[in-house]
């Protein structure tokens, strides 16, 4: 009898433990994914509903226009430059989008945005280099500049800001970029000595004076002395840098396409449509007109800046109007991923950049030691398709004064091999990009074999077009 109460006391203990058990684990008390030999979990991200009924996030427009607008606040935190300690950087090349500025477009029979764009040290945001650089600027006769460039002020000096015109924000947005790449690139990894040449640098920009001017203000910070006789800036006549290799008639199918999708997605927006139709009725316009004059383009820097919107004697436009157009705005870029259209457009578009790039980054890994440094002064419809084509498809959509950076890195213990990280505005994206991915899962190492890029731009890129070369992918008709 005492034997069988005992067994009975067990196996009821038993069964109490093996409840606790599941319950601790159900709870996510108990760790219950293994462990890599590389002590690794795998699986460590721990998931608080079941993915099929998780409703996509929330998009808020006011909080992704701030992120937009980039205002120069706070230190920000970047992981340019990181590398186990036996690593040597060898080549760095930077592809931005210039800095604030003022609308390109107007929101008819409104008063445009009163925005100073002369630059004024005193004034925030501000930069303890300001005073300096406009005095540098001055004296940049001895510069090298190509074809029109030459003709483009140096600095903004508008008192009321001109249609596209760089503001001080904008100045100081890439006075701070520059900075803080000086700190890890010049001081900590000494890419570029005092005595650097002209020719370690490769520096190119549109022919806008946004562009030409954010570069400089980059530049000025960044270089170990900035020297006049050692800057010659390149002028590139197209927005996509295709330089020698811009006639590709399949891009532009595939941007008409893009277009199209665009359209369509507006069209069906009733909520959007009632904005615009209220909008058109403050200012005193046609709907078509309001939409013609692309809004969101003013709005932002009414918003940006921290200026009221614009009133009329009939009203005024208020934030609800500035929402339901940004929230639009993102809703297209979401779609955009889903739909393909852009990407195949995006591939076709920056090959000839990405491909530049990569010859360049193996002259580097071949022993060469010219343009180690390169930038790239271009604009949101520059960086936005090479995002798209390099698949990395969670970045948000260039903010003002964006970086793209690339880092060639050789490796202390085999130096022969070399390796790469692509960084966006800080972050560490590369094994976000479609052709690391997989070398990700299968190695510790945290950057991504050269040849990997290499073949990804040499072949790769063509291969969903069924082609072997671009010249081929850009005459090839779909199926």
């Amino acid at each position: 009898m005492l034997f069988r109460n005992r067994f009975l006391f067990l196996l009821a203990l038993a069964a109490l433990l093996a409840f606790l058990s599941l319950s601790l684990q159900f709870l996510h008390l108990i760790p219950v994914n293994p462990v890599r030999e590389d002590g690794l979990n795998p699986k460590s991200r721990k998931r608080i509903m079941p993915d099929l009924l998780t409703e996509p996030p929330a998009i808020d427009p006011v909080y992704e226009a701030h992120v937009y607008c980039n205002i120069p606040t706070i230190a920000e935190r970047s992981m340019e430059g990181h590398a186990p300690h036996y690593f040597k950087l060898v080549s760095v090349q930077v592809l931005i989008r210039h800095g604030d500025r003022y609308p390109l477009y107007a929101i008819p029979k409104t008063k445009r945005p009163d925005i100073d764009c002369m630059l004024l040290p005193s004034r925030k945001p501000s930069h303890p280099q300001l005073e300096a650089f406009i005095k540098h600027m001055s004296k940049g006769s001895a510069a090298q500049m190509d074809g029109s460039l030459s003709s483009l002020a140096r600095y903004p000096s508008h008192s009321l800001c001109e249609m596209g015109e760089l503001t001080q924000t904008g100045v100081v947005q890439h006075l701070r970029n520059g900075q803080l790449l000086r700190e890890i690139y010049i001081n900590k990894h000494k890419l570029l000595l005092s005595d650097w040449t002209a020719k370690q640098l490769y520096l190119e920009t549109t022919g806008k004076s946004r562009t030409l001017q954010s570069a400089l203000a980059l530049l000025y910070t960044f270089l170990p002395d900035f020297d006049w006789k050692k800057i010659n800036m390149r002028h590139q006549w197209s927005t996509i840098f295709c330089s020698g290799s811009c006639d590709c008639p399949m891009r532009n199918h595939y941007l008409e396409e893009e277009q199209r999708r665009q359209y369509s997605l507006r069209v069906k927006n009733n909520d959007l449509e009632k904005i615009y139709v209220d909008m058109a009725k403050i200012v005193g316009i046609p709907t078509r007109q309001l939409r013609a004059s692309n809004p969101i383009d003013s709005l932002l820097c009414y918003f940006c800046h921290n200026v009221s919107f614009p009133c009329t004697k009939t009203g005024c436009i208020g934030m609800e109007h500035f929402k339901v157009i940004k929230r639009h705005q993102l809703e297209d870029e979401r779609e955009r991923q889903e739909k393909k259209l852009y990407f195949l457009y995006a591939l076709l578009a920056t090959h000839p950049l990405l491909n530049q790039t990569v010859n360049r980054l193996q002259r580097i890994a071949e022993g060469k030691k010219e343009e180690v440094f390169v930038l790239y002064s271009a604009h949101d419809v520059t960086l936005s398709p090479v995002l798209s084509a390099l698949g990395i498809t969670e970045a948000r959509f260039p903010r003002f004064a964006a970086r793209l950076v690339f880092e060639l890195w050789q490796d202390g213990k085999r130096p022969k091999e070399h390796f790469i990280r692509i960084l966006y505005n800080g972050a560490d994206v590369t094994f976000q990009t479609s052709f690391c991915k997989d070398y990700y899962k299968r190695s510790i190492k945290p950057m991504c074999p050269l040849e990997k890029f290499v073949n990804f731009v040499k072949r790769d890129m063509f291969l969903i077009f069924n082609s072997t070369s671009y010249y081929d992918a850009c005459r090839r008709r779909p199926l």
